[in-house]
């Protein structure tokens, strides 16, 4: 019955989700939610992200909806962000965050007045006469308890949540850790001879209490979490500057007037006008006027760009010089603006392979270090002098509690993982998920795709050879001027070739053409031919004068179009889609990174040949079909490589799905978000070579982050326990642990955003 059930929901289509959460502490949280949404019924996949403070979930709509697994999070003691339609996750978070940030800060300032005192009694170790009075214990006492009780309450509140769900978390740590100490401390002021040695026992104001050590604990673990949600919300300036690109409002023309409207009233098929130096507000097309406009926001190009009617303008871009009137296509969450960071929101919300190491440990680190700490106290109470045991046993048993804490194990992955697609956004470089960023820097070979990818994918004049009897320039018009009714490449090519020569064309008449060969048209009372070498022959045109030039254009991989005027061949046309200018340098520089290159086509083989010859690529696929691409992928595969597919992300969908990791060139409106793991929206090659250094660096940094972050607990937890005391004579104070503690995380952090000042040149 269990298997129908499982084949029933495996058909039905499931939706994606996210969550904002509020009062996650540490990657324990993350995973407690994780555990208990992953086990929901109807949920397929969940993914919550420690750094980012979000959810992702995968679900059947039929069988679970946002509420319920809004109630499973609640539930657990979190707050899940409800959020209008109109809304990001990333504002609601930033919110939060600024809430969290203003609360913490008070209690840290409220912590710290009272803390000092305590403190400076304790650091006097009674040898200073007016601090050492009758009830300085009482003083302490009073001035500790609005620390622990007020100052840390979501530090209770968190490890009584954690404990209803029979899990255990940082909260735990610290709560188990400073408790022990105040609750001690509390017991020897109220009831001093049922805990002090007979040694003490007519100085009993003069025992010790560890009042300063759960306090200044309270204090520090306080500004560790100020100065790492300081670092967190640096870690998502990219996602933040790109909500702020798009412009509130928007100046729509009704009735010859301008109306200032919100962009969310915005309708696809408005008429809006743009003035220099504003921001453009939704997707369109220009309907009147020029202009330039700044797309570095979409490509990271910082040269604008010249728009003139009909051509695309998006939204957040800025408009440079000119006036214009354009309708909108695209508006909302349809715009390549909000696909961007729609984009980057999930592959910062994601993780990298390389995190579930971190995950697994951070599941059972609080259990674990929990019986540390408790042999860690039996230990010490076994072995030291009577009269020192107890106060002995209860500093290392908070001291192992409060330095072990995972907080930096949780951050190590995911904040690299948020600076590097900000980064790469920032770059034009869009990555779909953690796991391809890391998969990146892991390829092999990289296959390209030929047309559109390393050549410009646009035929191009090279070549105009004409007869003895008359100019290129009149050949050429005459050719273009019997083309203007065509809609093939070939006809197309010849007009714009003749209109960058501004040379004036005719209006044909009589035009025919035959498909795949060539045109007829009757121009300034001549009868034009421009065609292949099967329709010249089909006109009966005698074309033995050139048959030597069309060879050899045909050795250079060009296309030779014959022209004849009136039966009487004039000439030839070489056309040739071009190489592009930086394709050669790419290449190169990426088999300088030690990756094989492959180029794939389904132009024959003597063209692909030239091209490939020129690029110095050694292995070619030619005359493959489209359906066959991504079989060529899986033959690669096959021989165990980890492959990459450059190509167009639109015709090349199949291969781009097939490899490791799929790389899509766009521009403007034909970015294939969909079709590739990887969207370089520039469209230009260099911006492979710099999506591999940016992976590498972001592996690199992931990499430093665990280590440090695994070494920090390796070293710690051993010295806190005492095992150095014996040969050094050291022990780790409470109070150093807890500063090592929050400052491990803001190590892990800084790191981190290391990577914003990363160079991919």
């Amino acid at each position: 019955m269990s298997t129908d059930i499982e084949i029933k929901e495996e058909k039905l289509d499931a939706i994606s989700l996210e969550l904002p959460i509020a009062g996650m502490t540490c990657a324990a949280c993350a995973q407690l939610i994780e555990r208990r949404l992953s086990k929901t019924a109807g949920v397929k996949k969940a993914g919550v992200n420690f750094a980012t403070q979000q959810a992702q979930v995968e679900f059947i709509p039929t069988l679970t909806n946002r509420q319920a697994l809004s109630q499973v999070v609640e539930k657990l003691g979190y707050q899940v962000l409800v959020n209008k339609p109109s809304d990001e996750p990333q504002d609601l978070l930033a919110i939060e965050q600024a809430k969290e940030y203003s609360k913490l800060k008070r209690k840290f300032l409220i912590a710290l007045v009272f803390t000092l005192p305590v403190f400076i009694i304790a650091m006097s170790h009674g040898e200073i006469a007016w601090l050492n009075f009758e009830g300085v214990n009482y003083l302490q006492l009073f001035l500790v308890t609005p620390v622990i009780f007020y100052c840390g309450e979501q530090f209770f509140r968190g490890a009584l949540s954690a404990l209803k769900n029979f899990s255990a978390d940082m909260n735990t740590l610290i709560t188990v850790g400073t408790s022990s100490a105040y609750f001690y401390s509390l017991a020897v002021t109220l009831f001093p001879k049922w805990l002090v040695s007979t040694h003490h026992i007519n100085n009993h104001h003069n025992q010790p209490v560890y009042f300063e050590a759960a306090s200044v604990i309270i204090t520090l673990i306080l500004l560790g979490r100020i100065l790492e949600l300081r670092a967190k919300t640096r870690t998502g300036d990219a996602i933040r500057s790109l909500i702020g690109l798009q412009p509130k409002t928007a100046r729509l023309l009704r009735a010859d007037q301008e109306i200032e409207i919100l962009v969310s009233e915005v309708l696809t098929g408005d008429l809006l006008v743009v003035r220099p130096g504003e921001k453009i507000p939704v997707d369109g097309k220009i309907w009147q006027g020029s202009t330039t406009i700044d797309e570095s926001m979409l490509t990271g190009e910082s040269l604008p760009v010249e728009k003139n009617v009909s051509d695309n303008v998006f939204a957040g871009t800025i408009n440079k010089t000119g006036f214009f009137k354009f309708y909108a296509t695209k508006v909302g969450k349809d715009t390549a603006l909000q696909q961007i960071v729609k984009l980057v929101q999930t592959a910062q919300g994601s993780k990298a392979p390389i995190a579930r190491l971190a995950d697994k440990v951070s599941g059972i680190f609080t259990p674990v270090v929990i019986l540390i700490a408790l042999i860690t106290f039996v230990v010490w109470f076994i072995l030291s002098p009577e009269e020192t045991r107890l106060a002995s046993a209860l500093n290392n048993f908070v001291a192992v509690l409060i330095i072990a804490c995972p907080c930096a194990l949780g951050l190590a992955t995911p904040t690299a993982i948020i600076v590097g697609t900000g980064k790469g956004a920032k770059a034009g470089i869009l990555i779909k998920n953690g796991e391809v960023l890391e998969q990146v820097c892991k390829i092999q070979t990289i296959v390209f795709d030929k047309t559109g990818t390393l050549t410009t994918g646009k035929l191009e004049l090279t070549d105009i050879i004409a007869a003895d009897w008359i100019s290129q320039t009149e050949l050429l018009s005459l050719a273009a001027s019997a083309e203007q009714g065509s809609e093939h490449p070939i006809g197309k090519a010849i007009v714009l070739a003749a209109q960058n020569k501004n040379l004036s064309l005719s209006e044909p008449k009589n035009f025919s053409i035959t498909a795949g060969q060539g045109v007829i048209a009757k121009v300034s009372n001549q009868e034009i031919l421009v065609g292949n070498q099967k329709f010249m022959e089909s006109q009966q045109v005698d074309l033995l004068e050139f048959n030597n030039y069309v060879k050899d254009l045909a050795k250079l991989g060009k296309t030779a179009m014959y022209i004849a005027i009136d039966k009487r061949l004039a000439g030839v046309l070489a056309l040739a889609d071009q190489i592009k200018e930086n394709a050669l340098s790419t290449i190169k520089e990426l088999e300088k990174l030690g990756l094989e290159i492959v180029m794939m086509t389904g132009d024959n083989r003597q063209t692909a040949k030239i091209v490939g010859e020129k690029l110095g690529i050694k292995t070619i696929f030619s005359e493959v079909l489209p359906s066959d691409k991504a079989s060529k992928i899986n033959e690669l595969q096959q021989k165990n490589k980890i492959v990459a597919m450059v190509g167009d992300g639109i015709n090349d969908a199949p291969a781009l799905a097939q490899a490791n990791v799929g790389i899509a060139l766009a521009t403007g409106s034909d970015i294939a978000l969909e079709a590739s793991d990887l969207t370089l929206i520039k469209g230009d090659l260099p911006s492979v070579i710099k999506a591999f250094k940016l992976s590498q660096a972001t592996v690199k940094v992931i990499k430093q982050n665990l280590f440090w972050a695994f070494i920090y607990n390796i070293i710690g937890i051993p010295i806190a326990a005492g095992v150095l005391y014996p040969l050094t004579g050291w022990l780790l104070s409470p109070m150093i642990a807890s500063l090592a503690m929050s400052l491990s995380s803001v190590s892990v952090v800084s790191n981190s955003l290391r990577l914003k000042n990363i160079s991919l040149l």
